[in-house]
């Protein structure tokens, strides 16, 4: 998994734009499991770094934006 560097508001940044780009390419790929797989990793990254640099709101929309995505993993996706 990459490293961003920077301040934890420039990780967060980077970190949510890979967890949103690995939940695109679950769709068009032969492994989604694996896509999931990442995408959960990136958002948790992405959460500690708003938690990090004391961002409480930016930290739980990133948890909401992250049970979406486990969500739609679930309904659609985990029967491949």
């Amino acid at each position: 998994m990459p490293r961003p560097d920077g301040t934890p508001l420039e990780q967060l940044t980077q970190y949510e734009a890979l967890a949103e780009k690995a939940y695109d390419d679950m769709y068009d790929s032969r492994s989604p499991a694996a896509c999931y797989s990442d995408l959960k990793d990136y958002f948790a990254s992405a959460i500690d770094a708003a938690k990090r640099a004391g961002l409480k709101d930016e930290a739980e929309r990133l948890m909401r934006r992250l049970d979406h995505c486990k969500q739609v993993y679930r309904k659609q996706l985990s029967t491949f």
